[in-house]
């Protein structure tokens, strides 16, 4: 991975929400002590078992946040969009890692200090605020996406999973292709069932129209029967 000293204007521009919050100093400080990576397509990010000493915010690409489990398969946890912030949970709990993290696509990622980050929380309650509620959000979406997960059946754990990926990642130019591609096997992963199943939940919802398929894109043709489809489970 390519590292290279981060710029003000890559800073302000990437971290522009928490950049209004920061006095000129506390901005030196960050502009001084964060660094940005380069990561290849499936390259690795951090590692479960890892030791937590960044908080990272994606500036370009995309990243899954993700969980091995029993019999070689994966769980994904999370689909990072740039300018959100993550790796940042364990060294509040005093934990290493319990997932991994790995880029989807050639991405960039701003890495800053834990160091840094608690002692600039420490005296900037606004900050701290700002963390508070990204916590809180993630906690709210995950707790909804483990009872969606574990209760809806097949059909309604995909059609959510294509629509979780519109809103994160939005549409290409035709305003109906997904803007990500997706190996079946990682939707599967997202939509916490078999590859095999996947495939042909996919190739239902191509023969209902609901969907059209090009490779790994995805153009959603019928997204109101989708949303219908993701609410009845």
């Amino acid at each position: 991975m390519a590292k290279h000293q981060i710029e003000e204007t890559d800073l302000s521009a990437s971290l522009s929400e928490v950049w209004r919050v920061l006095t000129d100093s506390e901005r030196d400080i960050l502009r001084k002590n964060s660094t940005i990576q380069q990561f290849k397509r499936n390259e690795l990010i951090y590692c479960e078992g890892d030791e937590s000493q960044s908080m990272m915010c994606l500036l370009k690409g995309k990243v899954k946040i993700y969980k091995d489990g029993v019999g070689g398969r994966s769980q994904i946890i999370r689909m990072i969009k740039p300018i959100q912030y993550f790796g940042y949970r364990a060294n509040f709990a005093h934990e290493c890692y319990l997932t991994n993290a790995s880029a989807f696509e050639a991405s960039a990622v701003c890495l800053i200090p834990m160091t840094v980050v608690t002692d600039l929380l420490m005296h900037n309650p606004n900050l701290a605020m700002f963390f508070i509620k990204q916590l809180s959000v993630d906690l709210g979406i995950s707790d909804e996406r483990t009872v969606n997960l574990t209760q809806k059946h097949i059909r309604g754990r995909l059609a959510e999973s294509l629509i979780f990926l519109k809103e994160s990642y939005g549409l290409e130019e035709d305003g109906a292709t997904l803007s990500i591609y997706l190996a079946r096997e990682d939707l599967a992963n997202l939509s916490n069932m078999t590859t095999s199943n996947a495939i042909r939940t996919l190739s239902n919802f191509v023969t209902e129209n609901i969907i059209a398929l090009d490779g790994r894109k995805i153009k959603l043709i019928n997204e109101d029967r989708l949303q219908k489809i993701s609410k009845l489970g």
